[in-house]
């Protein structure tokens, strides 16, 4: 399973990102730019000797972290999606993509991204904070192919 992350702008999210890919065993993906370095000191409190057990790929641009990954199908979660994550059967190569926490991903990568998810929140709430998010639904991926340790 792999997270991708679209010019993630907070450290302390993308910092607990990687922590907690680090223990599933999941690749992160970070597409730049990132609104942060990752000697930033708050990106080293959160992620502190998790960043050592992770897989992380860093892409220039999407168009590259596209071109990069064609054999594994895109998911884009997003508020704006119809469908809900719990009711979307995952696949084990899947890449679950995250937008940016202060402004999404762009119209264009909605337009061309075919499976788009939302988790249900609460009507008068907007969204999740995005480490939340990342955790709720790879929850759900990894009860799909029965994970094991």
């Amino acid at each position: 399973m792999h997270i991708a992350l679209y010019k993630p702008d907070i450290p302390q999210n993308t910092a607990a990102i990687i922590r907690l890919s680090a223990c599933l065993n999941f690749k992160i993906h970070i597409i730049e730019p990132c609104g942060f370095n990752l000697s930033d000191p708050r990106f080293k409190r959160v992620v502190m000797d998790y960043i050592g057990f992770s897989k992380i790929f860093r892409y220039d641009d999407y168009n590259q972290f596209e071109k990069k990954n064609k054999k594994s199908r895109i998911i884009l979660m997003t508020t704006k999606a119809k469908k809900f994550y719990h009711k979307f059967k995952f696949k084990k190569n899947d890449i679950l993509l995250f937008g940016r926490e202060s402004a999404g991903v762009p119209e264009n990568l909605h337009k061309t991204i075919k499976n788009k998810l939302k988790v249900p929140i609460n009507k008068n709430t907007r969204s999740l904070n995005v480490a939340m998010t990342v955790a709720i639904v790879s929850s759900e991926a990894l009860r799909q192919s029965n994970f094991k340790k």
